[in-house]
Protein backbone atom coordinates (compact mmCIF):
# COMPACT_ATOMS: atom_id res chain seq x y z
CA UNK A 1 0.00 0.00 0.00
CA UNK A 2 1.29 3.45 -0.83
CA UNK A 3 1.40 6.10 1.83
CA UNK A 4 2.10 9.79 1.73
CA UNK A 5 5.65 10.63 2.67
CA UNK A 6 6.02 12.74 5.80
CA UNK A 7 9.36 14.48 6.16
CA UNK A 8 11.23 14.21 9.45
CA UNK A 9 13.05 17.21 10.89
CA UNK A 10 16.46 15.49 10.90
CA UNK A 11 16.13 14.47 7.21
CA UNK A 12 15.59 17.97 5.85
CA UNK A 13 18.38 19.71 3.97
CA UNK A 14 18.30 23.41 4.89
CA UNK A 15 19.60 26.05 2.51
CA UNK A 16 20.45 29.69 3.18
CA UNK A 17 18.88 32.34 0.94
CA UNK A 18 19.62 36.06 0.60
CA UNK A 19 16.66 38.26 -0.30
CA UNK A 20 17.38 41.84 -1.34
CA UNK A 21 14.42 44.01 -0.29
CA UNK A 22 15.58 47.19 -2.07
CA UNK A 23 12.77 48.51 -4.23
CA UNK A 24 10.46 45.54 -3.51
CA UNK A 25 6.88 45.83 -2.24
CA UNK A 26 6.51 44.85 1.42
CA UNK A 27 3.62 42.39 1.11
CA UNK A 28 4.84 40.65 -2.02
CA UNK A 29 8.33 40.03 -0.73
CA UNK A 30 6.99 39.00 2.69
CA UNK A 31 4.85 36.26 1.17
CA UNK A 32 7.85 34.83 -0.68
CA UNK A 33 9.96 34.95 2.49
CA UNK A 34 7.20 33.14 4.41
CA UNK A 35 7.08 30.48 1.68
CA UNK A 36 10.84 29.90 1.99
CA UNK A 37 10.65 29.76 5.80
CA UNK A 38 7.82 27.21 5.73
CA UNK A 39 9.49 25.08 3.04
CA UNK A 40 6.53 25.16 0.67
CA UNK A 41 8.88 25.36 -2.32
CA UNK A 42 10.22 21.87 -1.56
CA UNK A 43 8.65 18.68 -2.93
CA UNK A 44 8.69 17.03 0.52
CA UNK A 45 6.83 19.84 2.32
CA UNK A 46 5.06 18.57 5.42
CA UNK A 47 2.65 20.97 7.16
CA UNK A 48 3.39 19.88 10.74
CA UNK A 49 7.20 19.73 10.39
CA UNK A 50 9.82 22.44 10.02
CA UNK A 51 11.03 21.79 6.45
CA UNK A 52 11.97 25.38 5.60
CA UNK A 53 15.20 27.18 4.88
CA UNK A 54 17.06 30.05 6.51
CA UNK A 55 16.37 33.48 4.98
CA UNK A 56 18.60 36.57 5.19
CA UNK A 57 16.91 39.84 4.20
CA UNK A 58 19.16 42.79 3.38
CA UNK A 59 18.31 46.43 2.58
CA UNK A 60 15.19 46.40 4.74
CA UNK A 61 15.36 50.19 4.94
CA UNK A 62 14.72 50.46 1.18
CA UNK A 63 11.40 48.59 1.19
CA UNK A 64 8.54 50.12 -0.84
CA UNK A 65 4.87 50.55 0.03
CA UNK A 66 2.36 51.42 -2.68
CA UNK A 67 -0.22 54.19 -2.61
CA UNK A 68 -0.52 56.29 0.53
CA UNK A 69 0.38 53.45 2.89
CA UNK A 70 3.46 55.27 4.20
CA UNK A 71 1.19 57.87 5.79
CA UNK A 72 -1.97 55.81 6.39
CA UNK A 73 -0.75 52.38 7.54
CA UNK A 74 -0.36 52.23 11.31
CA UNK A 75 1.55 49.89 13.59
CA UNK A 76 0.15 49.49 17.09
CA UNK A 77 1.95 48.43 20.26
CA UNK A 78 0.88 48.55 23.88
CA UNK A 79 3.06 48.90 26.95
CA UNK A 80 0.63 47.04 29.19
CA UNK A 81 -0.17 50.08 31.30
CA UNK A 82 -3.33 52.17 31.07
CA UNK A 83 -3.18 54.63 28.16
CA UNK A 84 -0.10 52.77 26.94
CA UNK A 85 -1.16 52.42 23.31
CA UNK A 86 1.57 53.60 20.97
CA UNK A 87 0.87 54.20 17.29
CA UNK A 88 3.48 54.65 14.55
CA UNK A 89 2.92 55.19 10.85
CA UNK A 90 4.71 53.09 8.26
CA UNK A 91 6.94 56.08 7.46
CA UNK A 92 8.08 56.31 11.09
CA UNK A 93 8.66 52.56 11.26
CA UNK A 94 10.71 52.57 8.05
CA UNK A 95 12.82 55.45 9.32
CA UNK A 96 13.45 54.12 12.83
CA UNK A 97 12.98 50.33 12.75
CA UNK A 98 12.85 48.96 9.17
CA UNK A 99 13.82 45.49 10.39
CA UNK A 100 10.74 45.29 12.58
CA UNK A 101 8.53 46.29 9.64
CA UNK A 102 9.53 43.24 7.58
CA UNK A 103 9.48 40.93 10.60
CA UNK A 104 5.94 42.06 11.44
CA UNK A 105 4.72 41.37 7.90
CA UNK A 106 6.37 37.93 7.68
CA UNK A 107 5.33 36.84 11.18
CA UNK A 108 1.72 37.53 10.28
CA UNK A 109 2.01 34.97 7.46
CA UNK A 110 3.44 32.18 9.64
CA UNK A 111 1.48 29.76 11.85
CA UNK A 112 0.64 30.98 15.35
CA UNK A 113 1.96 27.82 17.06
CA UNK A 114 5.21 26.38 18.38
CA UNK A 115 6.13 25.62 14.77
CA UNK A 116 5.68 29.30 13.89
CA UNK A 117 7.95 30.31 16.76
CA UNK A 118 10.63 27.91 15.48
CA UNK A 119 10.30 29.35 11.97
CA UNK A 120 10.76 32.90 13.27
CA UNK A 121 14.27 32.06 14.48
CA UNK A 122 15.35 31.27 10.89
CA UNK A 123 14.60 34.78 9.63
CA UNK A 124 17.53 37.23 9.75
CA UNK A 125 16.73 40.81 8.71
CA UNK A 126 19.27 43.64 8.30
CA UNK A 127 18.63 47.30 7.45
CA UNK A 128 21.83 47.66 5.39
CA UNK A 129 23.42 45.56 2.67
CA UNK A 130 25.86 43.67 4.92
CA UNK A 131 25.25 40.61 7.06
CA UNK A 132 27.42 38.32 9.24
CA UNK A 133 26.35 35.03 7.59
CA UNK A 134 28.97 34.64 4.85
CA UNK A 135 30.21 31.38 6.41
CA UNK A 136 26.88 29.70 5.54
CA UNK A 137 27.41 30.45 1.82
CA UNK A 138 23.92 31.81 1.13
CA UNK A 139 22.45 31.86 -2.38
CA UNK A 140 20.80 34.98 -3.81
CA UNK A 141 17.06 34.49 -4.19
CA UNK A 142 15.74 36.09 -7.39
CA UNK A 143 12.20 34.79 -7.22
CA UNK A 144 10.26 31.57 -7.60
CA UNK A 145 11.93 30.76 -10.96
CA UNK A 146 15.26 30.65 -9.10
CA UNK A 147 14.14 27.54 -7.18
CA UNK A 148 13.86 25.36 -10.28
CA UNK A 149 17.62 25.48 -10.86
CA UNK A 150 18.53 24.27 -7.34
CA UNK A 151 18.70 20.49 -6.91
CA UNK A 152 16.72 19.30 -3.90
CA UNK A 153 18.06 16.24 -2.13
CA UNK A 154 16.29 14.25 0.52
CA UNK A 155 18.64 12.41 2.82
CA UNK A 156 17.20 9.07 3.93
CA UNK A 157 19.72 6.45 4.80
CA UNK A 158 17.43 4.14 6.75
CA UNK A 159 15.45 2.90 3.72
CA UNK A 160 17.40 0.34 1.61
CA UNK A 161 15.87 1.26 -1.78
CA UNK A 162 16.54 4.97 -1.34
CA UNK A 163 20.06 4.33 -0.11
CA UNK A 164 20.88 2.17 -3.15
CA UNK A 165 19.42 4.78 -5.53
CA UNK A 166 21.53 7.56 -4.01
CA UNK A 167 24.66 5.43 -4.25
CA UNK A 168 23.97 4.78 -7.94
CA UNK A 169 23.39 8.49 -8.55
CA UNK A 170 26.70 9.37 -6.88
CA UNK A 171 28.60 6.87 -9.04
CA UNK A 172 27.33 8.40 -12.29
Amino acid sequence: MRTTYMAKTNEVQRDWWIVDAAGKTLGRISSEIAMLLRGKHKPHFTPHTDTGDFVIVINAGKIVLTGKKLQQKKYYSHSGYMSGLRVKTAQQMRDHRPVRMIEHAVYGMLPKTKLGNALKTKLKVYAGDTHPHEAQQPVVYDGVHCLATRPVQLVRRDHPEVASETEQGEQQ
